[in-house]
């Protein structure tokens, strides 16, 4: 009798403690998920966080030469601030990778994502207070 009484204690105890694990467990992934959603940015916030990079001009591979603008949008104000500082090395960035391009490589769309890509990881280890989200193309001549 005893024997009975104390396995049915123990397994409702294992019960409770069961139910409160996955109790926790999905507390613990809700959470999560609330975290990772991602907030909806206004228009406002992105142009708060975002610098114009100034008309460059440059050699392509071969005989034509570029001159394009760039608005560079960042994760958040002090990012923004932080890369206004490095205009120099964005400059340096996007000429040395147009040095490297022909005209035909930055034809079309997928061609100009990937320069935009490119731009975007070159840039990122450079910056402390935040990242880059995305690099524009605002303006874009070959000649």
């Amino acid at each position: 009798m005893k024997n009975k009484v104390l396995t049915l204690i123990l397994i409702i105890l294992i019960c409770i403690s069961l139910v409160g694990i996955i109790g926790i467990a999905l507390k613990i992934q809700l959470d999560k998920s609330d975290k990772t959603e991602t907030k909806e940015v206004s228009i406002d916030e992105i142009l708060e966080s975002s610098v114009d990079v100034p008309e460059i001009m440059t050699n392509l591979k071969g005989q034509q030469f570029v001159r394009l603008t760039l608005k560079i949008q960042t994760s958040n104000k002090k990012a923004a601030e932080e890369l206004k500082k490095r205009d120099f090395q964005i400059q340096n960035i996007v000429i040395q990778e147009l040095s490297e391009m022909t005209s035909k490589e930055l034809e079309g769309k997928v061609g100009k994502q990937l320069f935009e890509d490119s731009i975007k990881a070159q840039l990122n280890p450079l910056m402390q207070k935040g990242e880059i989200e995305k690099v524009y193309i605002v303006s874009y001549i070959i000649q």
